[in-house]
């Protein structure tokens, strides 16, 4: 097994070149991942007994920014380039680019194992059988809060079904009261802003696939630029970043700027390790909207691509990564929340994570049950990326007093409207 880092162009250039030359192995197959979570670091003792297990495969893992996977790894796959395998976050974007797993790997095992979100992997079709990857992990968007500013204080801590007006409310005066400088701050992201939406009765997306602008998504609009606008929140993160540029605030909770940071599971290891006693803090339960108390889910999967030139190997492989035993050898490795139901239920030990990282993970699974069917809908719909994006840019300009909210939700639909054209649908 090699595990290299290189940029994803690069690494591109260097599979055309190798294929070019002659120079790979009939069975060698890359996969592109990232370095956090369920990624190329903690993959990698599993993939070397893998090759122990099946000498005529050798698999080369190369870690790859995740920007560079979200921004570049489409246009490689557009011309036909790129890895045999990688692990995507974009599960219904990229869908026409799949290999159907379903001739190499255990069928009945898959569908037992991700019945549910096979179906964010098949596109335009969600219905069909396809086996386009193996779903790595579950996120979970989730508020973390600092227990110490609200004890140093003297305000009591909203507890589980506490709406976000509450929230907003009580990190306030917590702020006031101990000259932090923001109460709440959400990533600059249209899949954190979409767990608020949607907890306001936004539907995102109906059944046919196409973006709804409803009241639900007004409401939820106005109030957080309201927020933006009395200082709950802070105007130069999604004010002053232009476009669809992403940006995660964990920076700002790990200095205590901040009580509230609306981000999601993906960081717990990392709270866990560079926040540590510096302050006490806790996952809160989802807050809660008008219409639920909901978190948009989310999560990655190990795909293959159609232009592999074995299939065989890339099958063989994901499906050795499916068994129960080495998807949780890497879930406690990754401290992730698994995709698999049967170590949903049956729980996974994480040796390595402390208390109360282990609490916080209990926290967002028991988010799980409680997720809106708009959610689900809206996390497998093929241009979930074009809504996003275009909701992140559009209320960006709501907050520069470039647009009206109405003007902007009207560019929202257009914009999406446009991509679904460009697509061909």
């Amino acid at each position: 097994m090699k595990l290299t880092r290189i940029g994803l162009w690069a690494a591109s250039a260097l599979l055309a070149a190798t294929a070019l030359t002659g120079i790979a192995r009939a069975q060698e197959i890359t996969v592109f991942c990232d370095d956090l979570g369920f990624g190329c670091p903690t993959m990698e003792p599993v993939v070397k007994r893998f090759e122990q297990e099946n000498s005529g495969i050798k698999v080369k893992l190369e870690v790859v920014p995740y920007q560079s996977l979200v921004e570049s790894l489409p246009v490689q796959l557009e011309s036909g380039q790129g890895p045999d395998a990688a692990i995507i976050t974009d599960l219904g974007g990229l869908s026409r680019y799949y290999l159907d797993l379903t001739p190499y790997v255990d069928a009945a095992n898959f569908d037992k194992e991700y019945h549910q979100t096979l179906q964010w992997l098949r596109g335009l079709d969600p219905n069909g059988k396809a086996i386009n990857g193996m779903p790595t992990t579950l996120t979970v968007n989730g508020a973390y809060v600092n227990l110490t500013l609200f004890e140093q204080a003297g305000v009591p801590v909203p507890k589980e079904a506490a709406t976000w007006a509450e929230w907003a409310d009580a990190t306030r005066k917590v702020a006031k009261a101990t000259n932090t400088e923001f109460a709440m701050e959400m990533d600059r992201s249209g899949h954190r802003f979409a767990s608020l939406a949607i907890s306001y009765g936004a539907e995102l997306v109906d059944d046919k696939g196409q973006p709804v602008i409803d009241k639900g998504l007004k409401d939820a609009v106005e109030q957080f630029v309201a927020w933006h606008k009395d200082g709950t929140m802070p105007m130069d993160l999604w004010g002053a970043v232009g476009g669809a540029t992403h940006r995660e605030l964990f920076s700002d909770f790990l200095n205590a700027k901040t009580v509230l940071y609306f981000g999601g599971s993906w960081t717990l290891s990392q709270m866990d390790r560079e926040v540590g006693d510096l302050f006490d803090w806790e996952v809160a339960p989802a807050p809660c909207g008008p219409s639920s108390c909901t978190v948009m889910p989310g999560g990655g999967a190990l795909v293959g691509f159609k232009h592999t030139k074995n299939p065989e190997a890339v099958g063989k492989f994901i499906d050795y990564l499916a068994q129960s035993k080495n998807n949780a050898e890497i879930v406690a490795a990754a401290v992730e929340i698994p995709a698999a139901k049967s170590l949903i239920e049956g729980g996974v030990q994480y040796p390595g994570a402390s208390k109360r990282t282990q609490e916080s993970l209990a926290t967002y699974i028991g988010q799980i049950p409680k997720m809106a069917p708009a959610a689900y809908r809206f996390q497998g719909w093929r241009y979930q990326r074009a809504m996003m994006n275009a909701m992140t840019t559009r209320i960006s300009q709501v907050l520069n007093g470039e647009l009206d909210v109405d003007t902007a939700l009207a560019r929202v639909k257009q914009d999406v409207e446009t991509a679904i054209k460009a697509a061909g649908q």
